[in-house]
């Protein structure tokens, strides 16, 4: 199983990035997605959940810090998830990971490797 982010950058103040999670190895539609984020300084217990997406898509949910600001989406097509990054603040900077979670077997999950989002101007 694999799952490779990417999109991560050097972005300003209000700007935007999409993040791409691509996986492989899974039957993607049978885990829920999560997108998280850890910050400089902060170690992997303190990651934040920053988004979660159904395995169908139907159904999203998202951190208080980032409400109407971050979008999750997938392509089951395509075996990937993505995270839409609007508006973006300083305080967003951090190495942002993607999650599958089985439905099916309980306990089972799988991490990306992490890709680099820096908000500075």
């Amino acid at each position: 199983v694999q799952l490779v982010e990417s999109g991560g950058g050097l972005v300003q103040p209000g700007g935007s990035l999409r993040l791409s999670c691509a996986t492989s190895g899974l039957t993607f539609s049978s885990y829920a997605m999560s997108w998280y984020r850890q910050a400089p300084g902060k170690e992997r217990n303190e990651r934040e959940l920053v988004a979660t997406i159904t395995g169908g898509g139907g159904s999203t949910d998202y951190a208080d810090s980032v409400k109407g600001r971050f979008t999750i989406s997938r392509d089951n097509a395509k075996n990937t998830v993505y995270l839409q990054m609007n508006s973006l603040k300083p305080e967003d900077t951090a190495v942002y990971y993607c999650k599958a979670t089985s439905y099916s077997y309980r306990g089972l999950s799988y991490w990306g490797k992490g890709t680099l989002v820096t908000v500075s101007s």
